[in-house]
């Protein structure tokens, strides 16, 4: 896995019992509120569950998060609901102090062996956003996201400083910027689980913070290495709830992964 910050700290062992494993959940990925940030919990639930998979690819990972995660030993339970030809159903668990944080779902396949061949249908109806290149956009001061230190694990650049960084929220929660981690790793198939994740959520556009209650992330390909250009959006904000829709596209312009989450509005 070598040394990078995220492989480190998503890494899982054999607790002693059959589906369990051990992993050291770290502080160097806390959200804006100080807990563990939900897209690491579930790239480390993803992590342990790929264990034990007859195929080496998630296609698509759905996690809800049940309670607050924070640093320290937690244990994850994976075990294989189905395995058919092409694809593998399983199941995970993240438990911290003996309550149960994240539950996890996830289909496994070979990415790119549809069963079909490569000779499909191919309907494409997007584009990566349009951005200046990196070294043009600017990013926002990692000391203005506060007790969120995952702001100093991952690099964000845009057109533009935010809005809601100005102190003059657009009104309009969507955002469009180029990602890395800042230690120079590659993003790969488990990292985006965390990427999605990883940003300020849309609605502080709107004056308002959110904490996430669901995520599913759909894996489109294996990302060429280099900067991601993402794109997110939120449509509707009401009862105390919104969703938000996130794309990651890589530098060879091929969209990797789509998310979508369901989050409780907070204060900002």
């Amino acid at each position: 896995m070598g040394d990078y910050a995220f492989d480190t700290d998503t890494r899982v062992w054999p607790a002693g019992a059959d589906e369990e494993f051990a992993a050291e959940l770290t502080d160097r990925w806390n959200g804006t509120a100080g807990a563990v940030n939900g897209g690491y919990m579930l790239a480390a639930c993803t992590r342990a569950l790929a264990l034990g998979m007859p195929f080496p690819d998630p296609v698509v990972v759905s996690g809800f998060f049940l309670r607050p995660g924070s640093a320290g030993p937690a244990t994850i339970r994976a075990s294989v609901i189905r395995s058919g030809r092409t694809m593998a159903f399983g199941e995970s668990a993240l438990n911290q102090d003996g309550r149960e944080v994240v539950r996890a779902t996830a289909a496994f396949a070979k990415l790119g062996d549809t069963g079909a061949g490569q000779d499909g249908p191919v309907f494409l109806d997007g584009s990566p956003p349009a951005l200046p290149p990196p070294a043009e956009c600017v990013g926002v001061p990692v000391g203005s996201f506060g007790l969120a230190s995952i702001a100093g694990r991952i690099e964000f650049r845009s057109a533009e400083l935010p809005g809601w960084f100005r102190g003059q929220p657009s009104g309009r929660p969507a955002s469009e910027f180029w990602m890395r981690f800042t230690d120079g790793r590659e993003a790969d198939l488990l990292s985006l689980l965390l990427l999605v994740d990883s940003t300020a959520p849309s609605v502080l556009e709107l004056g308002a913070g959110s904490t996430t209650i669901q995520l599913t992330v759909h894996l489109r390909a294996h990302p060429a290495p280099g900067w991601l250009a993402c794109r997110a959006t939120t449509r509707f904000v009401s009862n105390g709830y919104h969703e938000e829709d996130f794309e990651v596209w890589d530098s060879a312009g091929t969209l990797v992964a789509q998310s979508r989450q369901l989050a409780l509005i907070l204060p900002p």
